[in-house]
């Protein structure tokens, strides 16, 4: 798992910069009703998003939420006095606050299934009945894109997606959480090349591969045989789900 407290000055160079945040945004408002007023981003991170769905509509009042210092001490200089910093399974915040709440990029990092379910239970709570929660799922499958990189990496080990669309849907359906539309974004400058994967392997970016593990090297080695290792291969596409809270929620 990274660190994201020191990931947070390199974080957005790194992961597709302000073009993956544009399309992002614009998929999750693609998903919010034009009447919502009130949005709560959790996970916000250094706010390259969070600061776009606030741009994007200029009567939505948007705050953002997230665990790490450093990210949000860079999330609040782009969304001055709309930042707070809080573990999005503990959200401080009353019930039924907001019309909306996302939650981009967040599921798949949890520990457990049942943290999965504690931030979806959050996330229903400060839902207004009849409010709308937008999350990515499936994120470590959007990366699979059929290109050599994968091929080599197919035999390593997996933990389960804890942000599986399925199971984001059952625990939606225990707080109240009706589905109610999808969408879709390009990882504008995620395109893996076998360098960088190789580099991200001996970070520890690979959940179930340690850095210095030899089964680490073993796959570095084998990347490293790859043609043209600091060429991209095709850029992920992300998946969007979306939940109406139901009246009785």
């Amino acid at each position: 798992m990274l660190d994201y407290e020191k990931e947070a000055a390199v974080y957005d160079a790194g992961r597709g910069g302000e073009p993956r945040a544009e399309a992002a945004a614009k998929a999750v408002l693609g998903l919010v009703p034009e009447d919502a007023r009130d949005l709560l981003d959790t996970a916000c991170g250094t706010g390259t998003v969070t600061r776009r769905l606030a741009a994007a509509r200029p009567r939505l009042r948007v705050t953002g939420v997230d665990a790490a210092h450093s990210m949000t001490r860079m999330a609040a200089a782009r969304l001055p006095g709309r930042v707070v910093r809080a573990d999005s399974r503990r959200l401080p915040f009353a019930d039924g606050s907001f019309d909306a709440v996302t939650s981009v990029w967040l599921l798949h990092l949890a520990d457990s299934g049942a943290d999965v379910r504690d931030i979806v239970a959050e996330c229903a709570r400060v839902l207004r009945p009849g409010g709308m929660y937008v999350t990515t799922v499936d994120k470590a499958a959007a990366h699979d894109v059929g290109s050599d990189i994968d091929a080599v990496l197919a035999p390593r080990p997996r933990r389960s997606a804890r942000d599986a669309a399925d199971r984001v849907t059952a625990y939606g359906g225990e707080f109240g959480l009706v589905p109610a539309g999808r969408g879709r974004f390009r990882g504008h400058g995620q395109g893996r090349s076998p360098g960088g994967t190789a580099t991200d392997l001996r970070r520890g970016w690979f959940t179930r591969l340690a850095p210095g593990d030899p089964l680490t090297e073993h796959f570095v080695t084998l990347l490293a045989a790859l043609p043209d290792q600091d060429v991209p291969r095709p850029e992920p596409r992300f998946e969007l789900r979306a939940f109406r809270k139901s009246p009785g929620g």
